[in-house]
């Protein structure tokens, strides 16, 4: 008798966090599947990541190639997007240029996820001089555009794509920061963290497990936003010839060259701009909807 009541205690516990871990997803899905600018906004990031890991095996031309005897062509149906002022194919180009811009844009937040959410944590949960200095680091940063910020890191660290991704990184690290910090100072305070110290878990142990987590869901949103914003960032970087070095194609650069013959070839211009355009969109979207899906607070 007293093994049938002890034995399968903890099994019933394990069962019942499992269970419960598994309705937060199912409901986040079902309320991310019933939003339908954020399903439009999936398919277009799926889209452009399909032909970016796709390209090197389409059926599609050399996007190095020139032709002088394909100089700014118009959209046929040889040249579906048209060439450029040296005669290369602008579709391989763009699926090529994709690889550049999506890789920037992950690339970049993924430094800044990994720099700031560290940081954001030891400031908000030790508090004290510690949060004094990262606070105040952060401030300063803060205050300088996003933007200003990754064209004076680029030029310091020298005109390519890695470069330009690092300095993007590194100007997006104070908004996580931020929001990390944020986030703590709020869960720190729940009932499970109070429980967890007085037990005697030590702070890595508490941060990592029971704080980091329930941080997370803020984070991936707000990185799937400054995704899109990285995009435009290594779009402005590499049009200013600060990111991915010619001849290899990204759709800032191809921009750059394309406003020298505006009025000859505007087509040069269309599909890079399109592009950005699109996928930018796609993110934003998709970040609002993993916002409204992973809300408690929302029906």
């Amino acid at each position: 008798m007293s093994e049938q009541a002890t034995g399968p205690v903890p099994v019933a516990i394990e069962d019942e966090d499992d269970t419960l871990g598994i309705r937060v997803e199912s409901r986040a899905w079902k309320k991310l599947k019933r939003n339908r600018s954020a399903l439009f906004g999936f398919v277009l990031v799926a889209f452009f990541v399909a032909i970016a890991v796709l390209a090197p095996i389409l059926p599609i031309a050399d996007p190095l190639a020139t032709s002088w005897s394909a100089v700014r062509k118009a959209p046929s149906e040889l040249y579906w997007l048209g060439t450029d002022e040296i005669g290369r194919d602008i579709l391989s180009r763009m699926i090529w240029g994709a690889q550049a811009s999506l890789l920037a844009g992950v690339v970049s937040v993924l430094i800044a996820v990994v720099i700031g959410v560290p940081f954001g944590l030891v400031s908000g949960y030790f508090g004290g001089w510690t949060d004094q200095i990262i606070s105040r680091i952060t401030d300063a940063l803060l205050a300088t555009p996003f933007l200003i910020l990754a064209i004076a890191l680029a030029a310091f660290l020298g005109p390519s794509l890695t470069n330009a991704m690092i300095a993007i990184g590194l100007s997006a690290t104070p908004i996580f920061i931020r929001l990390t910090r944020g986030q703590v100072l709020s869960v720190k305070t729940e009932d499970y963290v109070e429980g967890a110290r007085a037990i005697g878990l030590p702070d890595l142990a508490i941060m990592t497990r029971y704080i980091l987590p329930n941080v997370f869901a803020p984070v991936l949103v707000q990185a799937t936003l400054t995704v899109a914003t990285a995009i435009i960032a290594e779009a402005s970087l590499s049009f200013l010839g600060l990111g991915q070095q010619p001849p290899n194609p990204s759709w800032g650069s191809m921009l750059n060259v394309a406003k020298n013959f505006m009025t000859q070839a505007p087509w040069m211009a269309w599909w890079p701009g399109a592009a950005i355009f699109l996928v930018v969109l796609g993110f934003n979207l998709l970040g609002d909807g993993l916002r409204d899906a992973l809300d408690p607070r929302e029906g």
